[in-house]
């Protein structure tokens, strides 16, 4: 048996309701390129934990609330 994990993120919601950040908006907040911003949204690139703690700092939201690991038994 394999486990698939995966990081699921609620980054673009969060942009969404932060008056319609834009990736770039929150890229240079954070500290990294907008194509970063991008590909976490896509679930193509897990962050850092650092960068992590510093999207949920710029919505003011715990990362939990950000982010979560879904672990699954195949």
């Amino acid at each position: 048996m394999a486990s698939v994990n995966k990081i699921n993120n609620k980054v673009r919601e969060c942009r969404f309701f932060a008056n319609e950040m834009t990736q770039q908006g929150l890229a240079e907040r954070v500290g990294v390129t907008r194509q970063t911003i991008m590909a976490i949204e896509k679930g193509k690139y897990s962050p850092s934990l650092e960068v992590a703690f510093k999207i949920a700092l710029v919505f003011q939201k715990s990362l939990e609330d950000v982010f979560s690991y879904d672990v699954a038994i195949e």
